[in-house]
């Protein structure tokens, strides 16, 4: 009959070098998953960093197309302003003189918009 092996103490000697090595290598996991928590919240940073530099330079282009809209619609109010005064005078002087004309345009106007409008 065999007989069971006894733990000698070169058995026992050589369990404390696997403990270390596994010791060391559960400490450098841990250092390992430290540094993948920090790693995962610098990304996070930069990339909200980004976004927000982004979220101003769109508010930027907007506010500045914004101006120019806005200029550009006062730069036309004025020159239709100023030429509906300028034919202002004409135009009613016109009407006065030639009444059915002044109906056939208009009615010839209203159609056009009429048709432009029934299309959409």
């Amino acid at each position: 009959m065999a007989q069971p092996k006894r733990k000698t103490a070169t058995n026992r000697g050589a369990a404390k070098p696997i403990d270390t090595r596994l010791s060391a290598l559960r400490s450098d996991l841990d250092s390992l998953q430290e540094n993948a928590r920090s790693f995962v919240g610098d990304v996070g940073s930069v990339a909200n960093d980004g976004a927000s530099a982004a979220i101003e330079a769109a508010r930027n282009l907007a506010e500045r197309a914004y101006r120019l809209a806005d200029e550009a619609r006062a730069s036309v109010t004025d020159d239709v302003e100023e030429w509906a005064s300028d034919n202002l005078d004409a135009a009613r002087e016109t009407v006065r003189e030639q009444p059915l004309a002044a109906i056939a345009v208009a009615l010839g106007v209203g159609a056009l918009f009429g048709a432009v409008l029934l299309r959409r």
